[in-house]
């Protein structure tokens, strides 16, 4: 008995000694695992207190101390930053399937249906057959081409309400106006009709439903970080998506309801819900329900008119505060088009100053300030730093633009540096990791395509509608409010002045 335990003792030490060696060994032999520099944080909190209320520009300023790849812990949870094109591209090239998924947040849970969309969806076969309907007959090349007669149409209804204005002298509100024509092209392509018959309560209540929605999904929420006491909703953001989520529902039930009824007025015709019902189920047996296309349609309509017009609001903005630029575009587009007809969108490869007018405001204004946040499946390694399994990435693209490594003169609103160079061939579509305000890699922004082609045309039929002048006895501002898409702090209103043929505001 007394030998049978000395040798279990003896294995056990003998057991325990091969165990540490092999650890030290190990440790020895294996490459450090260095994270990527950043702050320290507070306890508990970690950076979050760092990031006040303009998370994008101190991030943009901790970038500038740490460098383009820098770690911050966020309550129990890691987030990565990439700060540059180089690093971006590391992340959203690269490591693309990597970072293919996002991150669970309240935003894709309260007003989402619960990650059920397209937006949040886990990357799989749900996420690629949404995906595959929406390009295929909503926001790809073809189908683009096919609903450019809505785009017309409703371009020609804003325009005219533009010139009453004028006769009322009456000042034009830029996002009103602009989310009440984006969302009435969505609702022809998608309902067959125009969701709105004419501004008022309503229209206005839709747009502060989007506007709410992109503020409040770009907050950072405390209990996204620190999942333990999300239950608590310190900052009450998590009651207001609630709130909000039972206001759009109502709306989305009541138009798939409305359309429904309307189906014998459709034939032969069939818009894009009928096809996304009639084509809801893939080879692979991957099926959409009800939760999911009324989660697609609450992608469509709040994304599709709020980052767009978002853009040519900052466009306009920046025109107005230097007259010199609108006089260059207005003289392009005279030589172009003339003053006997309206803007088409065929003209737009004609009008090279016009399409760096857009690619300079995507630079300084981006819609998404901090490119939508993904998390790796695995962990990597980039630039020699270790980034662990369920990562939080997030791509400052508003820091990129504004990086004077990358631009001359960043602040500057400078049109002309896409006119010649290095950067004339520089592209918004997410291969240029200087410039890419939808993003890059496969979960790329899925309406990339339809928002260029309304910003150049919307943009464009106005510059060369209308004189543009701020309200006497007023002030231009030009702060930001952060949210999922950078809005004006203050909505650009203007004076505007017709400067075409009577005959060309008819058509």
């Amino acid at each position: 008995m007394v030998i049978q335990m000395v040798l279990l003792r003896d294995l056990f030490a003998a057991a325990t000694l091969f165990f540490i060696t092999r650890y030290f060994i190990r440790l020895i032999i294996s490459k450090p695992r260095r994270l990527p520099p950043g702050p320290k944080g507070w306890p508990i909190v970690g950076a979050l207190p760092l990031l006040g209320k303009m998370p994008h520009v101190a991030l943009f300023e901790l970038a500038r101390k740490h460098g383009p790849v820098m770690y911050l812990k966020m309550g129990t949870c890691g987030m990565v930053v990439a700060s540059t094109p180089d690093a971006a591209r590391a992340f959203l090239k690269t490591l693309d399937l990597n970072f293919s998924n996002r991150p669970p947040n309240a935003g894709a849970t309260h007003i989402a249906y619960d990650a059920q969309d397209m937006v949040f969806a886990e990357y799989g076969p749900r996420w690629k057959l949404l995906r595959k309907l929406s390009n295929l007959h909503l926001l790809g090349g073809k189908a683009l081409e096919e609903w450019a007669i809505v785009r017309e149409i409703e371009l020609g209804h804003m325009i005219r309400a533009m010139c009453e204005s004028t006769r009322r002298v009456e000042p034009v509100v830029v996002p009103d106006m602009l989310t009440y024509a984006m969302a009435n092209m969505i609702g022809q392509i998608i309902l067959s009709r125009r969701v709105f018959v004419s501004t008022g309560d309503e229209s206005n209540e839709f747009k502060d439903m989007v506007v709410e929605l992109m503020t409040s999904a770009g907050f950072f929420n405390i209990g996204d970080f620190i999942p333990s006491i999300a239950w608590m909703d310190l900052q009450g953001i998590e009651g207001g998506m609630k709130k909000l989520h039972k206001k759009w529902d109502a709306l989305i039930t009541k138009m798939i309801s409305d359309h429904k009824k309307s189906a014998h007025e459709r034939k032969g015709k069939p818009d894009f819900l009928d096809v996304i019902f009639a084509n809801r189920e893939n080879s692979e047996g991957e099926r959409l329900s009800d939760i999911n296309i009324k989660a697609l349609l609450l992608n469509l309509f709040s994304a599709g008119t709020d980052t767009s017009s978002s853009i040519i609001e900052w466009a306009l903005a920046e025109m107005v505060k230097n007259p010199t630029i609108f006089r260059k575009a207005h003289a392009e587009m005279d030589e172009v088009i003339g003053r006997n007809r309206r803007l088409q969108e065929s003209d737009i490869p004609k009008l090279p100053y016009l399409q760096a007018i857009c690619k300079e405001t995507y630079r300084k204004h981006p819609s998404t300030p901090l490119n939508l946040p993904r998390v790796s499946s695995e962990a990597c390694e980039v630039n020699g730093y270790y980034i662990p399994k369920n990562t939080r990435l997030s791509v400052n693209i508003w820091g990129i633009g504004r990086d004077p490594n990358v631009w001359e003169n960043p602040l500057d609103f400078t049109p002309e540096r896409f006119l010649s160079g290095r950067n004339a061939k520089i592209d918004p579509r997410g291969n240029d990791f200087e410039l890419i305000p939808f993003g890059a890699g496969r979960r790329i922004c899925a309406g990339t395509r339809m928002g260029i082609v309304l910003v150049e045309f919307i943009l464009g039929t106005l510059v060369h509608s209308f004189d543009w002048k701020i309200p006497t006895g007023t002030e231009l501002n030009m702060d930001e409010a952060f949210g999922l898409a950078l809005q004006k702090a203050i909505p650009l209103s203007a004076m505007v002045t017709p400067r075409l043929a009577p005959a060309a505001y008819l058509a």
